[in-house]
């Protein structure tokens, strides 16, 4: 029998695995969502109203503008949910909701 007192070759892990595991920034996770909706639904994100870390990975609210009008104070948006993976990855998205550009938000709804 052979002994070696070297210690076993770990098989390299996959660059899925590998970029996966790490967690991209918040700026990054920002401009990944807007950049993996924009390819999606063919229009620009106007802006990203929220962003969480979560164990997943992130979650953000992106908002978009959906139907264009004249004032642009009766543009028709969109708030969209979009969950992405550590790396940055879109997993999953959703409208959360259809609004006026002009509207505001009230408490309690």
């Amino acid at each position: 029998m052979i002994t070696s007192d070297r210690e076993p070759k770990k098989a390299p892990a996959s660059s899925q695995e590998a970029s996966s595991a790490q967690r991209v920034s918040a700026p990054e996770a920002m401009r990944s969502a807007t950049q993996q909706l924009t390819e999606l639904l063919g229009r620009a994100p106007e802006s990203v109203s929220a962003l969480k870390p979560t164990e997943q990975g992130w979650e953000a609210e992106v908002e978009v503008v959906e139907l264009e009008r004249i004032p642009d104070t009766s543009s028709v948006m969109a708030s969209y949910q979009v969950v992405l993976d550590p790396a940055g990855k879109l997993m999953a998205y959703e409208r959360a909701r259809r609004y006026t550009r002009a509207q505001v938000d009230r408490e309690g709804r």
